[in-house]
């Protein structure tokens, strides 16, 4: 059979549009399970056909099918940033085309390579593990993502984290496409079939089953304790920097009068709440956190988690870290933060910094290169740059119950092994506080909200979600999402989260199968250049 450009092509963007159509949250996962045939199937026809296409034929096919999956699943960034969207996408579409096409080198390049079509799930989840962990990081797209919104197939993430999922995509996908050759096959057998047929049963089929037998026989672990979770509804474009202090608190506080009696033990309201500056080096100047401390002085049996824009000055001798910035009259240093105060009855102030932190709007990339763009805006006095962050997972306490929580700020809940290191620290309640609204009524809220549910299966810990905008609400061990409060509405809700202290297998290897797919992309990408080094001497001797 042979397939013209177009038809390799219109494979491609099926592909794509297949992945698009499976993600959360109003997708159908079990398309992930044939997405990538169309696209597999092109690179094997550029394989059997390798002497009329050059070793990089694969990225176009490639580039087409990820270009139209990150455009249809993730374009609502262009919202927030227009820039920050395309570069998203494009480098995104690059990334994963690269990745793609090393696969293919590797299958071209070893001999009897079409043998090696496994290749494709450690390379695959070698890249998703560097996505994972790399300054260009943004792992939205994932593929182990993509069962959020289908709690009930993915239990078994508490042993794989969301790389499990990605691992299940691709064998069930080369089954499938192996089922598809089988067919064509002359030497095909009725037995062969059924056999590659029972193969494919089972490898889908198996995971589902365990997975709703543990998601009917599960039963949360763990004390509980009342919280209660605001959503205050601020328009980020329109009123976010310019509400007074008073009517900012006003609106997050207020919001809860109804629910908070003696009861509560837990208040969370949403990232970047407060926006009046506050200067961490003398934090009770700040009229925000006067307030904060006289609502709880009222109510001593709370705390209460609530996200601010804070800052930090350097004395004159004092050693900087790498995000320090300069004030624009010269005059010193400081450094900025996106941060989760806790605050009770206690004389201090508890805080943690976010430090997983956005490429580009939050943090300059690669800063071996970057640094001197930085360094330019700095003599130009500017405050562009990278954030500070906490350099461990904080887990605080509370004073009344002793239950230990941790507070992940907005872009830290899509990280499974990092949010691993709050658990790990004795969290046993994750507090999720964002700001969902620089993106609008668009997929991209409902699928940041959808992670929870990852993050709460793979740790078995609930999880209190509090948004500006919305969608705020609780998830519990099993991942269901619970009372979800409308986007763009204002409102509080209030539930009974238990308190797990378990440590989970995932939460205690973490990305294992990244690290494994790592070491074998490695082995085999060396003998993909050992062997293509081999063949060019032969060529000129």
């Amino acid at each position: 059979m042979i397939l013209s450009r177009k038809q390799q092509y219109a494979l491609s963007a099926l592909s794509g549009l297949l992945l698009s159509l499976a993600w959360p949250v109003r997708g159908f996962p079990g398309l992930l399970f044939i997405g990538w045939v169309p696209l597999l199937w092109v690179e094997s026809y550029l394989l059997e056909n390798k002497d009329s296409y050059r070793r990089w034929a694969a990225f176009r096919p490639a580039f087409i099918a990820f270009g139209v999956w990150n455009i249809l699943t993730t374009w609502w960034i262009w919202n927030s940033t227009p820039w920050g969207g395309v570069m998203a996408v494009f480098f995104n579409t690059l990334f994963m085309s690269v990745v793609f096409s090393l696969f293919h080198m590797s299958r071209r390049t070893i001999r009897k390579g079409k043998n090696f079509a496994w290749l494709i799930i450690p390379y695959w989840l070698a890249w998703e593990y560097l996505h994972l962990n790399w300054d260009l990081s943004w792992p939205w797209l994932n593929l182990g993502n993509g069962f959020a919104s289908y709690v009930k197939w993915i239990q078994w993430y508490e042993y794989t984290g969301t790389l499990g999922g990605t691992l299940w995509v691709l064998a069930a996908n080369l089954m499938i496409i192996r089922f598809i050759k089988h067919i064509k096959e002359k030497s095909a057998t009725v037995t062969g079939l059924l056999i590659i047929g029972c193969i494919i049963a089972i490898c889908i089929g198996a995971p589902l089953g365990w997975s709703f037998y543990r998601y009917n026989h599960y039963s949360e672990q763990g004390k509980n304790m009342e919280v209660v979770v605001v959503q205050p509804n601020i328009d980020p474009w329109t009123e976010q920097y310019t509400l007074p202090v008073n009517e900012v608190f006003r609106r997050n506080i207020t919001q809860a009068e109804n629910l908070i009696d003696e009861k509560v033990d837990l208040l969370v309201c949403p990232e970047s709440a407060l926006q009046e500056s506050i200067w961490l080096n003398n934090p009770y100047n700040s009229i925000s956190i006067q307030l904060l401390k006289d609502y709880v002085s009222r109510h001593p049996h709370l705390t209460l988690v609530m996200g601010a824009s804070t800052f930090r000055y350097y004395n004159p001798g004092e050693k900087l870290p790498s995000s320090v910035r300069k004030f624009a009259d010269g005059s010193g240093y400081y450094d900025a933060y996106n941060t989760a105060f806790i605050v009770d009855t206690s004389p201090n102030l508890g805080y943690y910094h976010k430090s997983k932190l956005v490429p580009g709007p939050e943090k300059l990339p690669l800063p071996a290169l970057t640094r001197p763009f930085q360094e330019i805006a700095f003599n130009l006095g500017g405050t562009v740059g990278t954030l500070g962050i906490s350099p461990e997972r904080t887990v605080f306490r509370h004073a009344g119950t002793g239950a230990k929580f941790n507070a992940a700020i907005c872009y830290e809940s899509v990280y499974g092994e990092f949010m691993n290191g709050f658990i790990r620290n004795g969290s046993q309640l994750i507090c999720v506080i964002t700001n969902d609204g620089w993106w609008g009524h668009t997929a991209g809220h409902r699928q940041h909200m959808s992670f929870s549910s990852l993050r709460a299966i793979e740790t078995r810990r609930c999880v209190a979600r509090s948004a500006n905008t919305g969608i705020s609400c609780f998830v519990n061990q099993r991942g269901d999402i619970l009372q979800p409060l409308p986007y763009w509405t204002s409102g509080a809700i209030r539930s009974t989260l238990y308190l797990n202290k378990e440590l989970t297998f995932y939460v205690k290897y973490g990305d294992y199968l990244g690290r494994i797919a790592s070491l074998i992309t490695a082995l085999f990408l060396l003998l993909t250049l050992t062997v293509a080094l081999g063949g060019h001497r032969e060529m000129k001797s």
